[in-house]
């Protein structure tokens, strides 16, 4: 441990500082009736030290501040401490501290970015690493900014596997500004954690990685400041800082104690606290540091080139979508690619030739991929990430908990359904519609040919908020003109008559299968209205109401499981419709075999849809 003693006023100021944020933890959890006050506890002597230390720059008068350091608390159920730094910074009044978890305060149970000082949302534990990656990724490799991102960690949290994919990446990418603080203080929500107080198991264990580690008391201003100063000097790699620190310190009744997680103290426990915490200089506030005056290059936006393909050359549609993204970044200079080591197959890799610069390779860890972008995304950065789709159900949490940031993320997930053939069920998407599609405002896309493939790619870089593209594996025929618009909400009819006794609706893979269906039901003499709905979410009201009016029946086709897909969009839309609408979908269990097998055999191929539509005359 790093003996360097600072000033012996500056060490007293910090002292009196962390007993008012003491005070603003406990007052506001009593008064709130609820919360973490306990595990604040143990973190405010280090996150006093690191904002108020010399060691954190950042305008508090403006927190979108493109050079201030980051600061995240991944164990965001210590909001009352994050919150409380503010206050004592004076960006928070002590009325405000007091409304801590009421409806319509920006002090939320788990910080949230409605409060300006959040970085992103945390609260479902393991991932605040991850999201200070992209950050750091950020300062070292795009905007070449020298802040550095700090990130609180619970010991608790440490046995989440995404710590460990993002430990893993930081390290390959030699991460020298990004700190992360391990608050070790033993007791988790049931009892002690997995290491306890040994802190060498943490030491052993994060510096395997190739990590700087640095072990501390983190109840020692001399040496939480002097670990902070050793941190900033690391040259070519991320630095942990390893605190053993204690639940719920500076009251003696709760210090150490188990049973008091997520329990606030009551009002005659409150005064018996502030007894021992001794006089609380509310006047003071701490000083936090200026950054250095440096902006980003701003990108220039250009033209996008023109795509080319042979109208009798059948692509598939995630080697459209790595074509797009190559295509149009000239035209949306932020964008920046993640892929989890499929690029080959998601054809992220055309991208990664391209702008080698602007693509990050995340290897095999979906969850810690998600929340880097996330955290890219929260620098001004517009992330598309590709992987199977099957690879993004593992990652949902984090994608669930990305929304509560408000960013703008595209994920492509390919290899979607029964049609990639061969490789079985471990590898097919059958869920992901119905997973993105519980998103709150976000976005479902399904292009069914490399044409729509692309422009629906281009307008996802113009979304703002969450989109969701699903690929294909198999080659798929030219079905549009390089110049017909695609837009959001939107849906193609291909094939029409005044005739047309059933409307079937597809997207993606299976709307190749109905075009076929319709050529044979044609020469029977039964006419059927094709829709390619390729907007999923929002889905395309309108054009379904009138086919619904024009036409007996809805019949629609997904290679999807039943459940959240197609179908269930179709029939929300319509749910105030008499029509009657038949959902064709994934409902036995999936196994190898080639494509066309695969459909037949799921009963979603052109010959089940010939038999439904007769089944259903």
């Amino acid at each position: 441990m790093n003996q360097t003693i600072p000033d012996g006023e500056k060490r007293e100021v910090l002292k009196r500082i962390a007993t008012l944020i003491r005070y603003y933890i406990l007052a506001s959890t009593t008064k709130a009736g609820s919360g973490h006050p306990t595990s604040s506890l143990s973190a405010t002597d280090l996150m006093t030290g690191l904002l108020f230390g010399g060691a954190f720059r950042f305008d508090l008068d403006n927190p979108c501040y493109p050079n201030n350091d980051r600061l995240i608390f991944s164990k965001g159920h210590a909001s009352p401490l994050f919150y409380a730094l503010w206050a004592a910074a004076g960006k928070v009044t002590e009325d405000e501290i007091m409304t801590l978890r009421e409806f319509g305060s920006q002090l939320e149970g788990h910080p949230v970015t409605c409060f300006p000082y959040t970085e992103a949302a945390t609260g479902s534990l393991g991932q605040g690493l991850s999201i200070g990656i992209g950050m750091a990724l950020n300062a070292k490799y795009l905007d070449r900014l020298p802040y550095r991102t700090y990130v609180l960690l619970g010991d608790g949290e440490m046995t989440e596997g995404s710590q460990w994919e993002a430990i893993q990446i930081a390290a390959h990418y030699k991460l020298n500004n990004l700190i992360g603080i391990v608050d070790v203080n033993r007791l988790g929500q049931c009892g002690e954690t997995m290491y306890g107080h040994d802190l060498a198991a943490y030491e052993k264990r994060i510096g395997a990685f190739g990590w700087h580690t640095i072990v501390i008391d983190g109840h020692s201003f001399d040496e939480i400041t002097a670990a902070y100063e050793s941190a900033a000097a690391s040259l070519d790699r991320p630095v942990m800082v390893i605190a053993r620190t204690i639940k719920g310190k500076g009251v003696s009744f709760i210090e150490d104690k188990n049973g008091w997680h997520g329990k606030a103290l009551k009002k005659e426990e409150f005064d018996m606290a502030m007894a021992e915490l001794g006089p609380v200089d509310r006047s003071i506030r701490g000083k936090v540091l200026m950054p250095e005056n440096l902006e980003p290059e701003e990108p220039v936006s250009r033209q996008a080139r023109d795509m080319e393909y042979k109208p009798d050359a059948p692509v598939a549609t995630r080697r459209a979508y790595g074509n797009a993204l190559a295509r149009i970044f000239p035209k949306y200079p932020d964008m920046v690619v993640l892929d989890g080591e499929v690029g080959n197959s998601t054809y992220a890799e055309i991208f990664k030739a391209a702008y080698p610069d602007r693509f990050f390779e995340m290897y095999i860890g979906e969850q810690n991929m998600v929340d880097v972008a996330l955290g890219l995304a929260q620098r001004g950065k517009h992330p598309f990430v590709s992987t199977f789709a099957a690879f993004f159900t593992r990652a949902f949490d984090q994608i669930r908990m990305s929304q509560y940031s408000l960013p703008d993320l595209v994920f492509a997930g390919s290899h979607a359904g029964v049609s990639i053939g061969q490789d079985g069920p471990s590898q097919m998407g059958l869920e992901d519609i119905a997973m993105f599609r519980t998103l709150l405002g976000d976005v479902v896309l399904y292009p069914s040919d490399a044409i729509s493939a692309e422009r629906l790619v281009e307008a996802a870089a113009g979304i703002e908020g969450i989109v969701y593209i699903r690929t294909t594996r198999k080659e798929t025929p030219i079905l549009y003109d390089k110049n017909e618009p695609f837009t959001v909400g939107g849906s193609k009819i291909l094939r029409k008559s005044t005739d047309d006794i059933v409307t079937i609706v597809a997207a993606g893979i299976t709307v190749h299968e109905a075009l076929a269906a319709w050529e044979m039901l044609k020469k029977d003499g039964i006419s059927v209205r094709v829709i390619d709905l390729y907007s999923i979410k929002p889905i395309d009201t309108s054009t379904l109401l009138e086919a619904a009016t024009e036409t007996k029946i809805i019949l629609t086709v997904e290679d999807h499981f039943a459940e959240g897909g197609l179908g269930e969009a179709v029939q929300s839309a319509l749910a105030q419709q008499r029509v009657p609408i038949h959902v064709l979908a994934v409902r036995t269990m999936p196994r190898s075999g080639k494509p066309d097998e695969l459909l037949d055999y799921e009963e979603i191929s052109r010959n089940a849809i010939i038999r439904k539509v007769k089944e259903l005359l």
